[in-house]
This record gives C-alpha cells, structure tokens and sequence, in this order.
C-alpha cells in the first residue's frame, strides 16, 4: 500500500525531479509533485510524494523532517486527506445556498431586531 507524503517550507528553487531524487534514497517512489501557482507558474512552496510503501515512507519522514534545504528547514510529514470546502455557498443543484447562518437577517434580536 502506498503511503502519500506532504514535504512544505521548500524552496522555490525545488523541482519535481529532484524531489523525488531526494525520496528515492529511501526506497521507491511512485510519484513526486510541486504544487504550482496556476497563475504565475512559480513553485507555492509545498509538494507530495508517494512511496510504494508505509515503511519506507516512515523511514522518509524521519530522515528528511527538519532538514535544510537551501537555508530553509523542510516539513515533512504524511499527508491528510483533502477536505471537502464545496458547498460554502453560491449556485447548486438545490438553489442558493449563500448565508445560512441563523443570527444575520430578519431574525430576532440585533440592531433593529425583532420581525416585521
């Protein structure tokens, strides 16, 4: 099973090849990737990498967390899933969902509180 990493606080200077380079010391690696910025296409800083395996991604972690990288002291520790953020409000499939909170609006209390 393989096991995906979260390496941060890497310089930009950082490519995908050489961040794998650096992983493949500890065993195999399935992928490696710098997150870019879509809009000016330089590094955000932060990457993934997956190990063919947890051991070898264990032994990984421990090794490079806290090491430095061109002056910067890297974080590298096993990835958490992405949250799921949609549905925050805007257009869906059950009408506008923007600002359900209770204590905004017409409700009762506030300024002005109390109903029509």
């Amino acid at each position: 099973m393989s096991s995906k990493i979260y390496v941060g606080n890497l310089p930009y200077s950082v490519t995908n090849a050489s961040l794998e380079s650096n992983f493949a010391e500890f065993g195999g690696v399935a992928s490696a990737k710098i997150m870019m910025d879509r809009d000016t296409g330089r590094s955000k800083g932060f990457g993934f990498v997956e190990m063919t395996s947890a051991a070898e991604a264990q032994a990984a972690i421990s090794a490079l967390h806290g090491m430095s990288v061109d002056g910067r002291s890297i974080v590298v520790n096993l990835a958490r899933p992405r949250e799921d953020n949609r549905g925050s409000g805007g257009y869906s499939a059950n009408g506008y969902g923007g600002n359900k909170r209770s204590d905004v609006g017409y409700g009762s209390g506030g300024f002005g509180g109390g109903r029509y």
